[in-house]
């Protein structure tokens, strides 16, 4: 097994003389790659692994690791080619937490303005608008097919289909976060998609707990809810107690007057 904190440590820093009893380590052989090239072809391979299983934030995290090596930051004509690759792996990557903080961290990388459609593209993924498939696949496609040979063969047909249902995702979440009921056929028109397929992607997002949400099949509405942790629940079950209590003290005092007054109007 091997730890990539081995690859943290600093070439610059200059190496203490050892000190008598203590364990000399010998210097590696002069064919031996440095420390940062093995850095590269380390996550090289974790690259090739992680391809197999489509696993994209994961070899997301593999680039971003080769693109903060100092040799590849110092050239454009290399880290241009890493930073484009993180971006579309960012975008397929399945939207979570690790996923959101490493596209806001991507954003705010100065080195981005030097490829502004990229820029414009993880822009669109953190602005709470639909996006339009057909519109985004226009303007983006002549990308795509330039970097289709890292992606390659296959994969490539797949990212593609991926990249499609990222979209997808990414409107539904939006969707959830202005409406908290709307019918399946508005929820469909504004995906673009079939009922069928609008509800699918509803399901499979529900199942993968991406969000929270019910569905109505016979009235054809889906309620959408923000989720809750145990003190959250608590604290509104607290808050609509406290108000039963108030509404059946009002109750009881208003009871109480009455009769009062009732009492009055017998004795006179």
């Amino acid at each position: 097994k091997i730890s990539p904190r081995v690859f943290d440590a600093d070439p610059s820093k200059e190496k203490k003389k050892p000190k008598e009893g203590d364990n000399i380590v010998q210097e590696a052989p002069a064919e031996i790659p440095s420390l940062l090239e093995l850095k590269r072809i380390y996550y090289e391979l974790m690259i090739r692994y992680y391809s197999h299983n489509n696993d994209y934030l994961e070899i997301c995290r593999c680039y971003k690791s080769i693109y903060e090596i100092p040799s590849i930051k110092e050239d454009p004509s290399k880290w241009i080619p890493v930073l484009r690759k993180i971006c579309w792996y960012l975008v397929l990557a399945p939207h979570d937490p690790m996923q959101s903080s490493l596209l806001n961290a991507t954003l705010e990388d100065k080195n981005l303005s030097e490829i502004p459609n990229f820029r414009l593209l993880l822009k669109q993924l953190v602005t709470m608008e639909v996006i339009q498939w057909t519109s985004l696949w226009e303007f983006f496609k002549d990308e795509y097919a330039n970097e289709k040979n890292f992606l390659g063969g296959a994969l490539g047909d797949k990212a593609a289909e991926d990249l499609k249902l990222r979209i997808i995702e990414h409107n539904i979440l939006v969707v959830s976060k202005y409406y908290s009921r709307i019918t399946l056929k508005r929820l469909a028109d504004l995906l673009c998609l079939s009922l069928q397929e609008a509800e699918k992607h509803l399901s499979d997002m529900v199942n993968s707990k991406s969000l929270i949400a019910k569905i109505d099949r016979p009235m054809g509405v889906v309620c959408f809810r923000t989720a809750q942790d145990s003190n959250g629940i608590l604290n509104s079950w607290a808050a609509n107690l406290e108000k039963l209590l108030d509404l059946v003290e009002k109750s009881c005092h208003q009871i109480h007057k009455e009769t009062m007054i009732h009492k009055a109007v017998l004795k006179a």
